[in-house]
């Protein structure tokens, strides 16, 4: 049997557990298994005990709890409600109102986290009972939240960034610097879309407030100060340097506690509720990477990624339709793997490819990191899709039709970063130019 039919049958046994209702994190490491004990020569046994611990033992992973923990503190003290209704004046005209907040609070939150499943599990905690409560469509909104979501990886800094410099022997510094300006012009796609879609169903959106006085907006926004302060300073004190992300977020947890406490909104019951929903969230997704890790083993054992790249590179093709077909190698194997694996099991054969076609490798790189946005969306491995099922209760499959304007608009920003290379090279190139 060759290796993309072995692919494909993994892909078959994993839809069908998922459509029987067996959890996600276990259809994962069955499906790999499978593929071990029948494809390769390897112990499955073995490999899920290692891939199970090494995905989980990680500094950088300390963060996703706390992070959790910080978005569960603002919930339950009804610091989120302090911040919408501060918003909310400020945002009154544009189309779509508060449904911008998504947008915007999942790219200020991607850049301090760096993890995609923790800025949506963090945002989607805040943001969807508060839209929810004041009327919002829900549909609009698990969409926005499921593709706000993937902004972490993209606004630096990024794990994902790092791997594929790490892979490249490219500098971190410029692919750092690079992810910036296409990481807005996303954010501005997306909202872009919000505004229109608010435009065309005016019925779906909750009408207008009253206008207020310039004096009464401020005044309202007096609550925003607190959990600002404490956002710019998290963000502050990562890009200073003075601190990793996992100490960010042990700050954004002791800060929001003061906070909370400060409000006189914390009390014994809500500490210990939003305690326990930062556990049940944090070990479900750290189930689902460890089962997501097995499968990642297994597609590296059979070799599937590698076969898929050769196959293209035996075809000789010219660099923009190089592009174009790495584009859907890159999406389907982001329906079976998360983005960093897609990145190591396929970089030693796709590099060189892009390299002889004259294509700069840090430009490259946000490319990757674009199309592995678009993999954290895609069914049946979307882990953004994951992440927001268990937190709604919502079938994966109703929040992917939900997303699919916003996926579109990650083809319309890696298609102009195709055309217009400058949006990626041009920030770099004029920050490490000054600084030489």
């Amino acid at each position: 049997m060759s290796l993309i039919a072995v692919g494909g049958l993994l892909l078959l046994v994993m839809l069908l557990l998922l459509s029987g209702g067996v959890w996600i994190a276990m259809s994962l490491a069955i499906a790999g298994w499978v593929g071990q004990a029948f494809f390769t020569s390897t112990l499955p046994g073995k490999n899920l005990f290692s891939a199970f611990w090494e995905s989980n033992v990680s500094w950088e992973l300390a963060a996703l709890p706390l992070f959790i923990w910080m978005g569960e503190i603002l919930f339950r003290t009804r610091l989120s409600e302090q911040m919408f209704e501060g918003l909310a004046p400020w945002l009154n005209r544009i189309p779509g109102r508060l449904m911008h907040t998504t947008i915007l609070g999942c790219g200020i939150f991607g850049s301090v986290s760096g993890s995609s499943a923790a800025t949506c599990a963090t945002i989607s905690k805040v943001a969807l009972p508060e839209l929810q409560r004041r009327g919002y469509d829900e549909k609009l909104t698990l969409g926005a939240l499921a593709c706000g979501g993937t902004l972490g990886i993209l606004i630096p800094p990024s794990i994902t960034m790092v791997v594929y410099a790490v892979a490249a022997d490219a500098s971190i510094i410029r692919i750092f610097l690079a992810g910036f300006l296409p990481g807005f012009l996303l954010m501005a796609l997306f909202s872009l879309y919000i505004g229109w879609w608010s435009i065309r169903n005016p019925n779906k959106v909750p009408a207008a407030e009253a206008d207020l006085s310039f004096g009464e907006k401020l005044r309202r926004s007096g609550s925003l100060i607190p959990c600002g302060l404490l956002i710019v300073l998290i963000v502050w004190v990562l890009v200073a340097g003075w601190a990793t992300a996992t100490e960010c977020a042990a700050w954004g947890v002791l800060g929001a506690l003061v906070i909370a406490a400060a409000s006189r909104s914390l009390t014994w019951t809500n500490f210990w509720e939003g305690l326990m929903g930062t556990t049940r969230t944090s070990c479900m997704i750290m189930f689902i990477l460890a089962g997501a890790a097995f499968l990642t083993k297994t597609m590296a054992f059979t070799g599937i990624p590698r076969e898929l790249a050769e196959w293209v590179d035996s075809m000789d093709l010219s660099p923009y339709t190089l592009i174009f077909v790495l584009t859907f190698v890159y999406l389907i194997l982001g329906t079976a793997l998360d983005g960093i694996s897609m990145i190591v099991l396929t970089s030693a054969v796709v590099l060189p490819m892009i390299q002889k076609a004259g294509f700069d490798l840090v430009w490259f790189g946000i490319f990757v990191v674009l199309l592995v946005e678009i993999a954290e969306v895609t069914p049946p491995v979307g882990f953004n899709l994951f992440v927001l099922q268990n937190m709604t209760g919502k079938d994966s499959n109703t929040i992917a039709l939900a997303a699919v304007p916003f996926f579109l608009c990650m083809i319309v920003c890696i298609v102009l970063i195709t055309v217009f290379p400058q949006i990626v090279t041009g920030l770099p190139d004029l920050v490490m130019g000054v600084a030489r």
